[in-house]
């Protein structure tokens, strides 16, 4: 879906007192972090997901990343107008914006105990393989962050890129812990992303759980 333009997204981002603009940033943020997990979110998109992770589970650290400044300027927005009228402020909640490919470069040293996909971009076209969230180059950045046994969730509502991502983690030696062919129709437990509550009544959601 086509954002509409904010002039103003990278003063609203900038601005932001918990968006990590730097891996020097990122690591200073970090350097008191002695026993809280560390969860990180690719493609947050308006952050509607991470921010009901943070709110549930405040013992843990949440790590939003989204590349479009245009749209991590929105989830700022959102955040901010939830904690003004809750009365709460999600100090566990951070955000970034990078390109995923450069992931074990921003978190050398870092270690990340849960990765979110959540309905990332297909890019259905074959040439465009290589771009999908679940392709072997991003699978290798995943595996450098994340701890040893470290789980990635991956949610869509597009069945072949499902059905990609299944081959594309089988063939990098993962193991699938829970496969759901339509979440909605379970009881597993689930929070909603703003994409999914919108566009879930069009046809089943697809989930993976899945250890490196």
């Amino acid at each position: 879906m086509r954002t509409r333009y904010n002039k103003d997204a990278n003063d609203i981002v900038n601005s932001f007192d918990r968006y990590i603009n730097s891996k020097e940033k990122l690591k200073e943020k970090l350097k008191d972090n002695k026993t809280k997990k560390i969860i990180l979110e690719i493609g947050m998109g308006k952050g509607d997901f991470i921010t009901q992770m943070a709110l549930q589970t405040q013992e843990y650290i949440y790590i939003g990343v989204e590349l479009s400044i245009q749209v991590l300027a929105i989830a700022i927005k959102k955040l901010k107008l939830y904690e003004k009228e809750n009365n709460v402020r999600l100090d566990n909640l951070y955000f970034m914006s990078f390109d995923a490919i450069n992931l074990s470069e921003i978190f050398d040293g870092v270690e990340v105990e849960k990765l979110y996909l959540n309905f990332s971009d297909p890019w259905p076209k074959k040439r465009h393989a290589k771009r999908r969230l679940t392709n072997e180059r991003f699978l290798k950045e995943y595996k450098k962050v994340l701890k040893k046994d470290g789980i990635i969730e991956f949610k869509t509502d597009n069945r072949l890129l499902f059905e990609y991502s299944l081959v594309s983690m089988q063939n990098f030696g993962m193991t699938f812990l829970e496969v759901y062919l339509d979440l909605h129709k379970t009881d597993v437990y689930n929070i909603e992303t703003e994409y999914e509550n919108k566009f879930s009544k069009n046809g089943p959601i697809y989930k993976l759980v899945a250890k490196i």
